[in-house]
């Protein structure tokens, strides 16, 4: 018998059911607190090197929709206003009875055919799914990642080494901002001088998840 059926057969004991219900209600709640941690320290790390390169974002922490006490990611957004524009992100999503990771470039409002169509935004798109990315209506680009962040190994890493999986999870940016970060740049210059036609919002983009 190994070592996880041991634990189920003695919390399935009548006597020992509601120790182990109490228990796994706390191990979620801890789960929980472990998964905002994780982004509120991803967020320091990326402020920090988007200062030091003087990129035009800033960096928000992103709340679950239902549940504004539960953090599943970050996004970018332009110091500029501009209504249109290509924005880095990274966020969790529940997927097949897990959460992933997953990360890109998301639409800050759905584009006309016409922003679709511009070269810089064209160019951009192609190099990205050149490197692996994938493409929907929210997401020039998006990209799994092999990051699972309520799943035990990723916890039990995050406690014993939080150095280490932070410096991973927040290469998966760097990289995306290093490598693409000056067509991402072209991009939404040629968003912001071109004519624009009804869009909706961000709100509606983020119904249409990776999937």
């Amino acid at each position: 018998m190994n070592e996880e059926q041991a634990i189920l057969d003695f919390f399935g004991r009548a006597e020992n059911l509601s120790l182990g219900l109490s228990v796994a209600e706390q191990m979620d709640e801890l789960r929980l607190r472990m998964n905002n941690q994780v982004w509120r320290d991803l967020l320091i790390r990326m402020k920090s090197f988007v200062s030091e390169r003087e990129l035009p974002w800033q960096i928000e922490l992103t709340e679950d929709r239902n549940a504004s006490d539960r953090l599943v990611g970050l996004y970018f957004a332009a110091r500029l206003e501009q209504e249109v524009h290509l924005r880095p992100m990274v966020e969790q999503q529940f997927l097949g009875g897990e959460w992933r990771v997953y990360f890109g470039l998301m639409w800050s409002a759905a584009p006309t055919p016409e922003l679709l169509g511009l070269p810089p935004v064209n160019n951009l798109k192609v190099s990205l799914q050149l490197a692996g990315f994938k493409a929907n209506e929210s997401f020039l680009a998006w990209q799994w990642t092999a990051f699972h962040p309520r799943r035990r190994d990723f916890l039990l890493r995050y406690s014993q080494r939080p150095e280490a999986l932070l410096d991973e999870m927040a290469a998966i940016l760097k990289t995306m901002l290093t490598d693409h970060g000056a067509a991402l740049a072209l991009a939404n210059a040629a968003l912001q001088n071109a004519p624009h036609s009804t869009t909706v919002s961000l709100a509606q983009l983020r119904k249409n998840l990776p999937g």
